[in-house]
């Protein structure tokens, strides 16, 4: 018997070999533990490292920000004003910041009057101040023929980095001040114990110069009072004085003498 040409070969009296079983048919191996722990590893490391990438980029563009505040405040305020002027200029700028800061919906709080007192005597007048303030988004603008400056919101950003600058720096210049304050009052009680002490001791110079002259006194006196009883002793004998011849006595006193005729 003949085959055709489409036969696969196999003589009938061959067996025909098992069809290879399909992918629906074949059992599923169980997961490997150790490399689907690795997997997962994996994607946590780079998911972090895309986290640290992001967040150092942001970081560097804050830092930036952040050194461009401070430079505004160390050296551009704090060393060509006065002290006290500059730490009130700081603390009125950090007020104006957090007042935005705590009321973002209230628009009061959003300008300041260059004209007023107090802003011109804090903010206008020492050197730097007003420029921290055009840092922080405050722009000059005129309403209703008055000036003002007013805060714009797309630098809000800018307005919580120098918000926290200067609170840092006023810290900084507080705990400064503090150890200053204690340390002016630690010399002035050091010079009030030590001329406490100079006091003290003239006082017991006195005290022992005092008591020296007393012994000194009662020495003296103790001496002169042996010397005394040495020249002037107790018992003195006295020496009778015989009575001269014929004082006191008359002729006629005499019996055994014959008064001469007159």
């Amino acid at each position: 018997m003949e085959f055709d040409d489409d036969s696969d070969g196999h003589s009938p009296s061959e067996p025909l070999p098992d069809p290879e079983p399909t992918a629906s048919f074949m059992p599923s191996a169980p997961p490997d533990r150790t490399a689907v722990a690795a997997a997962i590893e994996r994607r946590l490391q780079r998911e972090r490292a895309e986290a640290v990438e992001t967040g150092q980029l942001a970081f560097d563009d804050n830092h930036e920000k952040r050194q461009q505040f401070r430079r505004m405040i160390d050296p551009d305020i704090l060393r060509p004003n006065a002290r006290e002027l500059a730490l009130e200029a700081l603390a009125i700028l950090l007020t104006l910041a957090e007042n935005i800061l705590n009321h973002p919906a209230e628009e009061k709080y959003y300008k300041f009057k260059p004209t007023n007192a107090r802003i011109k005597r804090l903010l206008v007048d020492p050197k730097g101040t007003l420029e921290y303030a055009v840092a922080l988004g405050f722009r000059p603008e005129v309403e209703n023929f008055q000036p003002f400056y007013k805060f714009n919101k797309r630098h809000m950003s800018d307005l919580r980095i120098g918000a926290a600058i200067l609170k840092e720096a006023l810290d900084r210049e507080m705990s400064k001040e503090e150890r200053m304050v204690r340390a002016k009052r630690g010399e002035k009680a050091a010079a009030e114990a030590a001329k406490l002490k100079v006091k003290q001791a003239f006082i017991d110079d006195r005290k022992s110069k005092a008591a020296l002259d007393q012994r000194e006194r009662q020495a003296r006196a103790a001496a002169a009072s042996r010397r005394a009883n040495t020249a002037s002793p107790d018992s003195t004998p006295v020496t009778p004085i015989r009575a001269m011849p014929g004082s006191g006595h008359t002729l006629r006193d005499e019996p055994d003498i014959p008064s001469s005729p007159i």
